[in-house]
């Protein structure tokens, strides 16, 4: 059901903007600085999770400047919907990972399921070694066991995100700080 568009203009107007679109840009340029320094030399293949990721990687991807392959891949647990369910392969990535460094980059770390069952299919495809890049890194005791991202942007408080690839019931991934909604 398309939600109603009064009340994602809503949410938007009265959000809490925890991150500006400045804070944004000197997160992904601390982080394009960090992957440089630790995978310039690897040949990695870049695989932006999507939906979320969309942003976030092309966003990154002009601060890499080292030869890399680019690809993507769908998974989600979400949908529209708050609060995630069974993992739902849409896409799995095309590129050869075999004996690959790999780079996952991602909107953000919130529970880390998804993510770790990206990782995990990711080794068993044969990648080498498997990085994980996150815009946001939600600051809760609740993630995967031993689940921590390699490169970070930012922390946030334990809320209700959207915006830079993060939605509000499908919107919103286009604004361009980070914002927390209200209520739910």
């Amino acid at each position: 059901m398309k939600p109603d568009m009064n009340e994602i203009r809503q949410v938007f107007a009265e959000a809490d903007c925890l991150f500006t679109p400045d804070d944004v840009e000197a997160a992904l340029d601390r982080m394009a600085t960090a992957i440089t320094e630790r995978l310039a030399d690897t040949d990695p293949v870049v695989l932006c999770v999507m939906h979320g990721g969309l942003i976030v990687t092309g966003r990154l991807l002009p601060g890499l400047v080292f030869p890399l392959e680019i690809g993507y891949l769908h998974a989600t647990r979400y949908g529209h919907d708050f609060c995630g369910s069974h993992l739902d392969w849409r896409v799995r990535p095309t590129e050869d990972l075999r004996g690959r460094t790999v780079l996952l980059v991602d909107d953000i770390l919130d529970e880390g399921t998804t993510l770790a069952a990206i990782i995990d299919y990711c080794r068993e495809e044969g990648a080498k070694e498997v990085f994980t890049a996150v815009l946001i890194d939600k600051d809760h005791d609740h993630k995967a066991p031993g689940l921590t991202a390699d490169f970070v942007g930012l922390v946030s408080p334990d809320r209700f995100l959207f915006g830079c690839g993060m939605d509000y019931r499908g919107y919103w991934r286009n604004a361009p700080g980070i914002y927390a909604v209200k209520d739910l």
